[in-house]
Order: structure tokens, then sequence, then C-alpha cells
């Protein structure tokens, strides 16, 4: 059971009604992670226009990517059973000097001629590594930072502030790239060590608290009772279960849209303002996402972007002009933000702050799941029904998945307002009223 004179210090009187750009702890988390995530972008960039330039080969290429992503799956769920064990300020710390070091030994071996491709892709895979301990520990941090009726507006800042990240990162990835290639890796390493500057300057403390865990147990009991946590409770295992699809569905629209504009006559720069665009409409919508979570029913918002979703699908691949496709994935994605900003916000309510690690890296885990073979959906829909039909054809997954969506009783915690939900009891713990 939590220590309720300390397990949340986020909710103290003395933050409970500060504005957060006043919140010192959250002006420190906020700067360090807003670099690093500029970096990151740079530096994913950065890599497959080295390996490209190398071996002029795009399937090499695409080694790097997945080569971090299943570093992030193999860690994903150990990081959070650690978050929920050890310091989670020594993890932001540790992890993020870790990626200092892979970077800055990339950026050694890349100018000085010596960065093979097996080197690139390993530096890439134990940047998954980190990555996957560090995510462990970044949700359960940030709810001990941020007072819980400001965890939408934080989420949706941290929301706006990756997009804007990944919109800068390529054209300045790309620019730091032209003038030596090392420049970007460089640039990433030293963006860890802001990140771990601020996990440092956090005053309050992270968590976990030792009187939440009076009975020792192993790492791998803490990720068994994270898994068994999520699949007892019906909204979060809708969640996982529906994240996992989404995800899939994501990467396979992602590709036929390509596909679509070159279809369409689109040049590859025009491929590329159109996917800036989605990045645009994920802006635009990133303010509105608390306001919207107060004004409007979850249950509403998250019903209403599914089928807007559906339909940006069907619009995509029926309308004629390339400049309309981007105005349509742009809208689509203005609908979307606000929605997983309260699906976020929800979860880390929901869960109490001694799983809270262990259950959003399981949260994070099954949502990733899937996610690789989006790519290989995408193939065969092309093939079976063409380029524009192939986006038609993912209807058949996402009609049903909307009409889920809108009646399932596992999502009637979203009719509770955010402010009143009330944290779910852990187990072995006494039934909360």
């Amino acid at each position: 059971m939590r220590n309720s004179s300390s397990a949340d210090p986020g909710t103290e009187d003395d933050t409970q009604h500060q504005a957060l750009w006043r919140n010192r702890d959250y002006v420190a988390w906020w700067t360090g992670n807003t670099l690093s995530a500029l970096g990151t972008s740079v530096s994913a960039i950065a890599y497959p226009l080295l390996v490209l330039f190398l071996t002029g080969s795009v399937g090499k290429a695409g080694l790097i990517g997945s080569a971090n992503l299943i570093g992030i799956l193999l860690t994903a769920l150990w990081g959070g059973a650690l978050a929920d064990r050890v310091s989670r300020r020594g993890i932001l710390i540790v992890g993020s000097l870790v990626e200092t070091l892979t970077l800055g030994a990339v950026a050694a071996l890349v100018r000085t001629g010596q960065a093979g491709l097996p080197v690139l892709a390993a530096a890439a895979f134990v940047s998954g590594l980190s990555a996957g301990v560090v995510l462990g520990a970044s949700t359960p941090a940030l709810r001990r930072i941020v007072p819980k009726e400001q965890l939408a507006t934080a989420n949706g800042q941290a929301m706006a502030r990756d997009m804007a990240a990944q919109l800068a990162g390529s054209p300045l990835g790309g620019f730091l790239f032209a003038a030596a290639h090392w420049l970007p890796f460089g640039a990433d390493a030293l963006s860890y060590v802001c990140a771990a500057v601020g996990a440092l300057s956090i005053r309050r403390p992270l968590g976990p608290d030792r009187a939440a865990q009076p009975v020792p147990t192993t790492v791998t009991r803490d990720i068994v009772d994270g898994i068994t946590f999520v699949k007892d409770q019906p909204f979060l295992r809708f969640v996982v279960l529906t994240a996992s699809v989404v995800n899939m569905l994501e990467q396979a629209f992602l590709l036929l849209l390509i596909a679509t504009v070159r279809h369409r006559g689109g040049s590859p720069t025009t491929v590329g303002v159109v996917s800036s665009m989605m990045v645009v409409g994920g802006l635009l919508g990133s303010p509105f996402a608390s306001v919207v979570t107060r004004r409007f029913r979850a249950r509403l918002l998250l019903s209403g972007a599914v089928w807007s979703i559906a339909a940006g699908v069907a619009a995509s691949a029926l309308v004629p002009q390339v400049w309309e496709i981007a105005a349509v994935v742009a809208l689509t994605q203005v609908a979307v933000v606000p929605v997983n900003v309260v699906l976020q916000t929800y979860v880390m309510q929901l869960i109490p702050d001694g799983f809270l690690g262990r259950v959003a890296a399981v949260n994070r885990f099954g949502a990733y799941a899937l996610e690789w073979s989006g790519p290989l959906l995408a193939g065969l829909l092309a093939l079976l029904f063409g380029v524009p039909g192939g986006l038609l054809a993912l209807l058949i997954i996402m009609i049903p998945l909307a009409v889920i969506v809108s009646v399932s009783r596992a999502l009637d915690v979203l009719d509770t307002p955010i402010g009143k939900v009330a944290e779910l009891n852990t187990p072995g713990s006494p039934a909360r009223g």
C-alpha cells in the first residue's frame, strides 16, 4: 500500500495550484528531455544517411531502425520493473550517460572512418536497450513532478515537444551531416548530457518509496505482476490491445501513404512535405489537449478520434490531388493527438505509484509488439489491391475497431472525469471506496 505522506510529492500543497512553467522541477525535466528529443531526431536521420552513404542500400539503412526497436522491446518490461525497485532518478541519469558514451563513440568512429554497418547497428541496439530502461522510469517520474490536475497539460506539452523535435530534427540532422558526417552523432551525445543534468536538477524525490514494497521480490516477479495487473483490469487490457493494433495500422498507413503520394505523381520532396504535415497537424492539436479533456467526455473523444482516423484513411485514398492528401492527414492528426493525451493521463491517474513503472512498461511493450508487422501488412495489401486500394483495405480492420471502441464496456472508466478518477487497488491491498 502506498505511503500517503510521501508517495506522491507532486500533489503537495506548495505546488497544487502552481503553473507548470513556474514549477522548477518540471522546467528542469522538460528542458533536458526537449534537448534529448531534438538530439534523437537529429541522429535518427543521420543513421540512415550514413548507411546510404557507405553502402547505397535502403535495406541496410533500415537495419539501424530495426536494431534500435529490438533493443527497446528487450528491455522495456525489465526497465519498468526496475523503476519500481530502484532510484528512478538514478535510472534517468545513468541511462542518459550510457547514451552519451554510445553516441560519442559513434561520432569518434565516424570521424576516423572506422564506422561500418555492424558497428552502427550495434550502437543503435545498445541505444535501444538503454532507451527501454529509461522509458520505464519516465512515466512514474513525471507523475511525481506534476500535480495530478496538470498531468493532461504536461502530457500534451510533452507530445508537442516530441513532434516539434521531429519536425526540426530532420532538417537540422541533414545540415549537420552535410557539414561533417560525425556532427549529428556528437550533437546527440551532448543532448543526453543535458538530459542527465535535467534529471539531476530535480529537487523532489522521484521514488520509489521503500514503504510501498514491504515484501522483497525479484525483477521477474515484478514483471509478471505488471502483466497480471494489466490483464486483470479491463480498461488497461483494452488500451494495450487496441494500441497494438492501431500502431500496426499506423505503420502500414505511413508506407501506403508514401506509395499513394508517389502514385499521384508526387516527387520525393513532396513525400517529405506530406509526412511533415502529419507532424504539423499534431502540433496544432497538442495545445488544445488539456482544454478538450476538460470540456468533452473522454469516451466521446476516443470514439470520435477512431472514426476520424478511418475517415482520414478513406479520404487519403480517394482524393485526387497531393495537397488534398496533405490536408487530410494534418486534420486527422489534429483530432488524434488530444485523445493520446487523454488515454495517457487516465493510465497515470489509475495506476498506484508503486506499480506505475512496470504497468506503463507493459502498456508500452504491448503497444509496440505488432508495430514491426505494419510494413509487411502494407506490402500485402498493395500486392492484393493496388496502392490506393491497399489504403482502403485498411478499413477492413479499422471500421470494426471503431465500432468496438464505441460500445465496449471496458472503457466505462472514461465516463468519469479525469480529476475524479480513483486509483486502482494493488494486488493484496484492501479495497478502496
